[in-house]
């Protein structure tokens, strides 16, 4: 469980006869816990994740200071509904592996023409091509700040 540290038993005061207990140091089986990312992190992540499925025009709007519920949206596309559901599982089993937790909540899997995916601090945003030119989020959330998430590219050399 996220909050509990090695071997702590935590108890849910909302579920008064229910604990909750997370890994122990002494488990061989349990599978190691990567350290929780910052949502910048994670977000970049899931952009590196659409890039490696040939998402397209991706893009991490900083919303925290807007919105007030998260942090991050980050925005990609693919061009027809297979894609859209092979970005969506990239951009899940890449954070699941490198920040060890997996979304709160996942919406649109069925019509693949705008897939939702909250991690509560970071929420991705993979659509159709015309689904997001309809919704236009990036114009919506134009007041948000972009964050540069692609690594320079070297050029060739020159002889």
């Amino acid at each position: 469980m996220r909050g509990a540290l090695a071997g702590e038993t935590v108890t849910d005061p909302t579920l008064p006869d229910q604990t909750l207990t997370g890994p122990t140091p002494t488990d061989p089986t349990a599978p190691p816990v990567p350290a929780p990312l910052d949502p910048t992190a994670v977000a970049v992540e899931v952009a590196r994740a659409a890039e490696a499925k040939k998402g397209t025009a991706t893009v991490i709007l900083d919303v925290g200071p807007l919105l007030g519920i998260t942090d991050r949206f980050v925005i990609t596309s693919g061009t027809n509904d297979r894609q859209v559901r092979t970005i969506a599982d990239e951009i899940e089993r890449r954070v699941k592996k490198t920040d060890g937790r997996g979304p709160v909540r996942v919406e649109g899997l069925d019509d693949a023409r705008w897939v939702l995916m909250d991690y509560g601090d970071v929420v991705v945003h993979v659509f159709n091509e015309e689904a997001r030119q309809y919704y236009d989020l990036e114009r919506l959330w134009s007041d948000a700040r972009r964050i540069d998430w692609e690594e320079p590219r070297r050029e060739a050399a020159r002889g």
